[in-house]
Order: C-alpha cells, then sequence, then structure tokens
C-alpha cells in the first residue's frame, strides 16, 4: 500500500486483501456477528468515535480486553441517534451489559472550540465530518439504551463520562451539572483508564454476581436509590462532599468541592467520595492502584489491526488516527498536575510504564502495517519524558497530597533519571527497518534543568538527554509548552518560571547546534484568556517572544472542561485551594483582546493593539512591539490531536509563594506501618510531600 488515503481504484483493491478481511476486527454488524458462528453477545460498545482497532482508542482497547476474558464483544461505533433508532437495534440486546462512551474526548471539546463555535472537523470520523455524534453523546446514547431495553444494565466510560461523575460546571450551557449518571440514567460509571475496573467487573459476573449489585468495585461510581443505604467497606474511608443541591445555591461549596475531589484523586490510598444528589446517593470508590507493568503490557499487547474498520476506506482518512498511527505510547499518568489539564483527573497522576520489551515488540508491529516507510512518529505519552520516573521512596509517596510532584519546583524524592527512557530511544532507532525515531510529544524541561536530589547518574542522564534528542529524535521542530510569560499567570497554571525556558532554549540551541541541525526550531505552545490573565500580561508575552523571535500563529484559547482547578476559577471567580479572588476573561471581547496579543505582527492587528495598550499604559511596550524592527521566524506549530486530550493543570496561593516554596498540605495521615529508623534529612521529604511533621522530629509522625 503507498498512500492510507483511498482512491477508487485502490478501494477495490484493498477490500480484498488479507489485511483488510473484517473478520480481524470486532464484528460491527449483524453479519458480521454470524461469520463468526456467534447466536448471542455478551456486551455491545456504543462509541462516539469511529472505530480504529488501535491502542490510542479507548473503544479498541476495552473491547480487545473484554475478548481477551472470552466474552463476545461487538461495537456500534457512530450510530445515528436521530432516526428510527436502527442503529441501536440492529445487534439486539447483549447477555451482561452495554457499555457507552463518547469516544476519545469529551463530546463538547471534540465538537465546539473555546468560542462556541462548530470546529471545522471532527478528527474521530473518516473524512473529518460534522454530524456523526451527539451533543452530551454519552447520555444521549445511554438513555436511548435505557428507553429502547430498560432491562439491560448501562455501563458508561471514557473521558466525558470520567470527567463528569460528580457535581461539575459545564461551560456550554454555563450551569452546574449532576453526576453525568443522574442525566444519563446508566447504571455504572467507569472512570479513568477502565482496563481494571472492567476485568473485576466481569469476574463477578462470571460468578453470578448480579449487575445492581455491583456498588463496591475500585474505580467506579454508582447513584444508589433513595432507600438504598451505603454498602460497607471496611478497607475504605468515606468522606462526604456538599450536595448538589448545596452546590448550586452556593458556589462556594462547589469550589470547596472540587479541592476536596482532587486531594483524594492524588492519593494513593483515596478515601470514598459520597454525594448527595436529590433524593439519592452519589458514590465513587477509590481508584484501583496504579497499574504495574505485566499489566499495562498486557493492554498494549492485546492483538490490534492498528487499522481503521475496512468499511471506512470509501469514507475518507480519520485525521486522528493519521496523526499516531505509527506513534508509540511508553506510559500512562502525569504528574504535572497544571491547572487546565484533565490527563491527571483521567489517568492518574501516578505513571504507569511499559516494559522495553513491550515497546519493542509494538515496534515491529508498526513495521509490519502495510504504510510504513520506516518512520515512528512519536515515541513519547502524555509528557514526552516521564518514562519509569516515580518516587525514590514509596512511603513518601502514599503519604503525599501534593496535585504535581513538579510545582512549584521538583520534589527531592522524585527520581528523574532519563537512563531507561534513553535507553528505550537507542533500541529504537537502531532496529532494522526504522529510519527515524521522533519525539514530538511535548517535553517536559524542568525535569532535567534542576539539581535537587538529582544522583550523579540521573544528572549525566539529563545531559545526555538533550544531546540525543537534538542529534537523533527531532524532525525540525520541538514542541514545548510554556504556556505563558507571567510569572503570576504561571504559578495559577502551576507552570514553572518563564527564565526556565530561556535556560532550556539556550541548551537546547547549543546542543543542536553541536549535531549540525542549528535550524532546528522549538516550537512554544501558549495560552491566552487563563484565569488569572490579563492584557497586560498577554502585552507582556507577545514582547518576550518577540524578542526571542517567535511569531505565533496557530495558539490556544483557554477553554473551561470539568475537573480542572482553572475550570473551577473560571466558574466561581476564585481560587478552590485559598478562595482569593482571581480575575477571568469571560466575555468574547475580553478574550479576543487577549487573543490579539499573538499576532502583534499582522499589520490589520496594530491599531487595536496600540489603542488597546495605550489604555492599560504601555506606551513603551506599545513602541518596543509594535515599531521595533527585529526578524522573527514563524513557528506556527503543526495541528495535534491527542487520544485523551492535550492539556495540564496547576494550583497555587500565588501571593504567597516565591520561588522555592512549597505547599502547606493541611492533612495529616493516621499512623504509618512501622519502618526502619530514616535519617533526619527525610524531615524535608516529607514536608514537601505535604505531611505535617512535629517540631523536633527526625522523620517521624505521630
Amino acid at each position: 500500500i503507498r498512500d492510507s488515503t483511498p482512491t477508487a481504484t485502490s478501494t477495490k483493491i484493498y477490500m480484498h486483501e488479507p489485511v483488510w478481511d473484517a473478520a480481524r476486527w470486532l464484528p460491527t454488524t449483524a453479519d458480521e456477528v454470524q461469520a463468526r458462528g456467534w447466536d448471542y453477545l455478551d456486551v455491545i460498545i456504543i462509541s462516539g468515535d469511529a472505530y480504529v482497532d488501535h491502542p490510542a482508542f479507548g473503544t479498541a482497547v476495552i473491547g480487545r480486553m473484554l475478548a481477551s476474558e472470552g466474552l463476545r464483544v461487538a461495537i456500534i461505533a457512530q450510530p445515528n441517534w436521530r432516526d428510527d433508532l436502527r442503529d441501536f437495534k440492529k445487534l439486539g440486546a447483549p447477555r451482561m451489559f452495554f457499555g457507552v462512551t463518547a469516544g476519545c474526548m469529551d463530546s463538547m471539546v471534540n465538537r465546539y472550540t473555546a468560542a462556541k463555535k462548530m470546529r471545522s472537523e471532527d478528527a474521530y470520523t473518516p473524512g473529518g465530518e460534522h454530524g456523526f455524534r451527539p451533543d452530551y453523546a454519552t447520555t444521549v446514547y445511554s438513555q436511548i439504551l435505557k428507553k429502547l431495553y430498560p432491562d439491560v444494565p448501562v455501563m458508561i466510560g471514557g473521558i466525558e463520562a470520567s470527567l463528569r461523575r460528580v457535581t461539575h460546571y459545564d461551560y456550554w450551557s454555563d450551569t452546574l451539572k449532576p453526576s453525568i449518571l443522574a442525566e444519563s440514567g446508566a447504571d455504572l460509571l467507569v472512570y479513568g483508564m477502565g482496563e481494571l475496573p472492567l476485568r473485576e467487573t466481569v469476574r463477578l459476573l462470571k460468578r453470578g454476581v448480579p449487575f445492581a449489585s455491583l456498588r463496591t468495585i475500585p474505580q467506579t461510581a454508582v447513584l444508589l436509590p433513595p432507600d438504598l443505604k451505603v454498602p460497607k467497606n471496611d478497607k475504605w474511608d468515606d468522606f462526604t462532599l456538599h450536595s448538589h443541591e448545596e452546590c448550586g445555591r452556593d458556589r462556594a461549596l462547589y469550589s470547596k468541592n472540587f479541592k476536596d475531589i482532587e486531594t483524594e484523586s492524588n492519593r494513593v490510598k483515596a478515601r470514598r467520595l459520597l454525594q448527595p444528589t436529590g433524593e439519592r446517593m452519589l458514590v465513587v470508590n477509590p481508584p484501583f492502584p496504579t497499574m504495574d507493568e505485566q499489566q499495562i503490557d498486557s493492554s498494549f499487547d492485546l492483538p490490534y489491526t492498528r487499522l481503521p474498520h475496512p468499511k471506512y476506506r470509501k469514507r475518507g482518512p480519520i485525521p486522528a488516527y493519521e496523526m499516531i498511527k505509527h506513534s508509540i505510547n511508553m506510559h500512562r499518568g502525569c504528574f504535572g498536575g497544571c491547572s487546565f489539564c484533565t490527563i491527571s483527573a483521567h489517568q492518574g497522576k501516578f505513571v504507569a510504564s511499559r516494559s522495553k520489551e513491550s515497546i519493542l515488540r509494538e515496534v515491529e508491529t508498526i513495521k509490519q502495517m502495510p504504510d510504513f516507510r520506516g518512520t515512528i512518529s512519536d515515541l513519547g505519552g502524555p509528557s514526552a519524558n516521564m518514562y519509569k520516573m516515580k518516587g525514590k521512596e514509596q512511603w513518601i509517596c502514599d503519604e503525599c497530597i501534593r496535585p504535581s510532584c513538579i510545582w512549584p519546583d521538583v520534589c527531592r524524592n522524585l527520581d528523574t533519571d532519563h537512563t531507561a527512557l534513553l535507553d528505550i530511544y537507542k533500541s529504537v532507532r537502531e532496529t532494522e527497518g526504522v529510519n527515524h525515531a521522533f519525539v514530538t510529544s511535548g517535553i517536559r524541561y524542568d525535569l532535567f534543568l534542576h539539581d535537587k536530589g538529582v544522583s550523579p547518574q540521573a544528572k549525566a542522564s539529563h545531559e545526555r538527554y538533550v544531546d540525543e534528542l537534538a542529534e537523533h529524535h527531532v524532525a525540525g521542530r520541538l514542541k514545548v509548552a510554556p504556556e505563558h510569560t507571567s510569572e503570576h499567570v504561571l504559578r495559577i497554571m502551576r507552570k514553572p518560571t518563564f527564565d526556565l525556558f530561556y535556560k532550556f532554549k539556550e541548551k537546547f540551541d547549543r546542543a543542536a547546534k553541536k549535531a549540525g541541525k542549528a535550524k532546528t526550531q522549538i516550537i512554544p505552545y501558549f495560552i491566552s484568556s487563563h484565569p488569572g490573565s490579563r492584557p497586560e500580561d498577554m502585552a507582556e508575552l507577545a514582547l518576550k517572544t518577540k524578542d526571542l523571535g517567535f511569531r505565533l500563529e496557530q495558539v490556544q484559547d483557554f477553554t473551561p472542561t470539568p475537573m480542572t482547578v482553572a475550570t473551577e476559577i473560571y466558574a466561581t471567580g476564585v481560587h478552590p485551594y485559598d478562595g482569593e479572588a482571581v480575575c477571568v476573561a469571560r466575555t468574547p471581547e475580553e478574550k479576543q483582546e487577549q487573543r490579539s496579543f499573538f499576532f502583534w505582527y499582522k499589520p490589520e492587528m496594530k491599531a487595536a493593539l496600540r489603542q488597546s495598550m495605550q489604555r492599560l499604559g504601555l506606551g513603551n511596550i506599545a513602541a518596543r512591539l509594535l515599531d521595533g524592527k527585529q526578524k522573527t521566524v514563524d513557528v506556527t506549530p503543526p495541528p495535534h490531536i491527542t487520544p485523551c486530550g492535550m492539556q495540564r493543570s496547576s494550583f497555587a496561593k500565588a501571593s504567597e509563594h516565591t520561588a522555592g516554596a512549597r505547599l502547606a498540605a493541611a492533612t495529616a495521615q493516621p499512623h504509618r506501618p512501622p519502618r526502619p529508623k530514616k535519617p533526619t534529612d527525610l524531615d524535608k521529604l516529607l514536608r514537601e510531600a505535604g505531611v505535617k511533621m512535629p517540631e523536633g522530629k527526625s522523620g517521624k509522625k505521630t
């Protein structure tokens, strides 16, 4: 196959090649089910995305995982919800349950921009066409299923359900919505990465446990009927949130809820969350422990075809698939904790890394793909360089409640050794048949520019990482995300000081020149209208990026999405951790004013920008920005789509934090199991992890 884009001739040929035999995919039609000799199905998955049998697409992962448990699984992708509902009826009812997901993105984020305008394409639909999924897809699909099959359980999951599991702010309707379980009518919600809770669910169902009794599975949520008490579980402590109705009356209580939810999500041993919702009780069970290497390998090693279903070949390429089809995701989870990001809320704060063997097996699989031409497009993850990173002392992590391991600066207990990652890079690029292995996921440069608690081996790996990255793994452009230049905005974002970007750029430019690739560009990503950002902050950003020689084109306006700190600030006007007021750009005019500073170099923008800066008393900056002659380079980032959404998260009491200050966490754990005596310098580590330390004690709690 010479090209993945079908033509009239190629479609006729490819459909008869063994690689495009529909039997290689999970069945999607009654004919495909019958071709397997099946007279019933155990599980039917309804998805808002087209069916792509690739480990970056959640529907395929869950479908393949359930099939590995011996279940008969079928997928109904992008069913028509506006006709006589024949798509929902064509396979009948499953024996166990329907699984429902909006897809790899929240359906509202997928369809609308930050300005609430229709996006130019649906990246998870063939040809990028719109109109193949409804708004609030999880709710719409679930309500239809409960109407057609009232006695069949409905389980919801995916990022839309995961991030809407409790009372949440919905930007598109500008309202506080209850748990998605209340609106959808679903019976069970799986949040986060679903393999472990689903395996446990299947295990219990096979033993004959009724679906209605599945109320204590970790990493699931249920909405209990009014007459049913919360089931007892001696392993979990309970924490009751303010009710949905209280949140609707007082957004200060809603803001406090978020702080408690995020705190629990960052614990190794989280408490069970309870939230009264109307006459019912929402129960959110604690998550499973972070997947170990064997568990995450088993998910990536399932027999994916790594291709879209053959039925789409006449409809054109699927944009999201085209971007990641030859990429490798090496880990899940992110400990960055940026305030605008949903990754840690969905995938978890702690990193789960695949084995080297599993990654190299995937390289061999990619080599067999019909359109592979020798280039691995990305060796990455939610962040490119967090592979194998974890705490040096696990018991410190067990007691930590920090939302980020690297903000306000890198925790001493975090092992930032890049040696294992460099070994992967070397092995992949030396694999026969691989000509290039690039890194196109975002780099966290703060992970190799710090020296706090760094071992000699880790320090050496930091130096090697930049050199090898520049020499072997950048295809002319390297993505990084400083996000802003203003210090007070960066504190709200939970991002490092912009001074660190200067340091990184100098270091990387030197390494690129040494490698004979002096023209390699750094592509910085920035956000406008983030809570805390003012027009004068955007003027500072424009001037600093101009001084660096950047001319930005494709930029991002802040979009409030459920379960992020920044969204709670947008919804309430205050920071959920300290209750202090934060300025927020809400109107289209305020947002456009901030966004316009990205385009200072466009002649048609200069008059409006000059007027804005004169109004703000920034005449000197206006002269330098708009009149100063300086050579700049277009650093338009290429369009990007990541399967779980690209963002990060943040935290801070902005007025109280100076460089190097620590977050003062307020809760102390009960008693820790006995352990060997620790050296006294671990006091610092415990305090940084949010553990209250009695005065005069050495690494011990009372």
